[in-house]
């Protein structure tokens, strides 16, 4: 078997790989929900190959995130659920039904009347899923959001949802105050010695910014992203400095460090955001 440009020669890697005395000891030892963190992982690294502007490197892990959809495919067709066809198929029809502005007569929508027509069919096609018993989700505002979701992007999506029926802050700098007032509450509860209780105002505090961010029409997840990299880069520039000195962070003190976190700081190049 040879590396191949077309799908179907993926298709045959992973039914040889899933085939019982022949294939991988691996493979064949995994289900759904052993694959499903693997998943949720080379997505994440997908999205990482972006953020760093890596095309090779993007390349090589959207190859990664497709095997995550043949592995799913290959073990539904060993139940008879469904194969990688019926995936193929059903997404294709999702799109056909989802673009009427490109596919049908509607036409002359702006960006932000396509979204609300996204929305409305995705609405109907739920309303359709109900009424034939086929739904599997609530009913509720918050339906539909899979609770195995990253935290962050969870709450943005519960956020988002309760919007749409008028549960909102109408004002960023609102917003903005309930942060405040979750850092007092923390602060109340530290100095009470109730950590657990502090703890739980964490929780408060990490909701309420991921609800400034969605009002400042900044993605969480990519900003919480960007400023993990900026940590790593400025804590390589601590190190890098102190090794220059013959010393490693452990040896050194911490106003040692935040002075030359400082000065990485200031030596990088001004951006709209920077902290």
């Amino acid at each position: 078997m040879k590396p191949s440009r077309d799908i179907s020669g993926l298709i045959e890697i992973m039914a040889a790989l899933r085939t019982p005395g022949t294939g991988c000891p691996w493979d064949l030892q995994q289900d759904f929900g052993t694959i499903a963190p693997y998943t949720i992982e080379e997505a994440y690294e997908v999205a990482d190959a972006v953020a760093r502007a890596d095309l090779d490197d993007l390349c090589d892990e959207l190859g990664d995130l497709l095997l995550q959809v043949v592995f799913h495919a290959r073990m539904a067709q060993e139940q008879g659920a469904f194969d990688f066809g019926d995936v193929v198929e059903s997404i294709t029809r999702k799109l056909l039904r989802r673009h009427p502005h490109v596919f049908g007569d509607v036409r002359g929508l702006s960006p932000e009347e396509v979204k609300g027509l996204w929305d409305r069919i995705k609405a109907d096609e739920k309303a359709e899923r109900r009424a034939s018993g086929n739904a599997v989700d609530g009913t509720g505002a918050l339906a539909g959001i899979p609770s195995g979701m990253p935290a962050l992007m969870r709450a943005l999506k519960l956020q988002q949802k309760a919007s749409k029926v008028g549960f909102d802050w109408n004002d960023p700098l609102a917003v903005l105050a309930k942060i405040r007032e979750e850092t007092d509450e923390i602060a109340a509860e530290i100095e009470s010695g109730d950590l657990a209780r502090a703890a739980n105002e964490v929780g408060d505090l990490l909701f309420a910014a991921v609800n400034l961010a969605r009002h400042l029409d900044v993605d969480p997840d990519a900003a919480l992203r960007g400023t993990n990299l900026k940590f790593e880069q400025r804590f390589a520039a601590i190190e890098a400095a102190l090794a220059a000195r013959g010393k490693t962070p452990a040896e050194a003190t911490l106003t040692e460090m935040d002075d030359l976190w400082n000065a990485a700081k200031s030596s990088e190049t001004p951006k709209a955001g920077s902290v």
